[in-house]
């Protein structure tokens, strides 16, 4: 079993540093699209809006910044799903998405985002507290 909350562990950290990443390179992703001149003719027609809602989409997963990390969080998916079949799901879910959690908010920190250090810091304590407790 305790081979198996270190995956979960891994896999919380892992996510959490992904989804940190992810909203960083979204964020980034979303100023280069406010930078980047548009065409002064809109159009109404509803295949040129899903053309251009498909365009958008697509410039998004090619923009490395939100994509890599999209790829690691996917393969940390993975991971956990493969996980759940010899681990107990009443354990894994807790533990994996209390660490997410906590792993979330310590990276965005380390990434720069404006956050209430002291409240994140109170709240990961309580969640490493919850976690200990689920596995012991």
């Amino acid at each position: 079993m305790i081979g198996d909350v270190e995956k979960m562990l891994a896999v919380g950290l892992i996510w959490g540093a992904t989804n940190a990443a992810m909203r960083r390179g979204a964020l980034l992703w979303d100023q280069s699209l406010k930078s980047t001149p548009t065409s002064g003719n809109p159009t109404h027609k509803l295949h040129q809006k899903l053309l251009n809602t498909l365009s958008t989409w697509l410039t998004l997963l090619v923009f490395w910044q939100y994509s890599l990390p999209f790829l690691i969080n996917l393969s940390a998916s993975a991971t956990f799903f493969a996980m759940l079949s010899e681990a107990p799901i009443s354990l894994a879910v807790p533990v994996t998405n209390a660490t997410t959690f906590a792993a979330t908010a310590v990276f965005g920190i380390l990434l720069g985002e404006e956050i209430r250090v002291a409240y994140a810091l109170l709240g990961t304590g309580f969640i490493v507290l919850g976690v200990w407790l689920c596995i012991t």
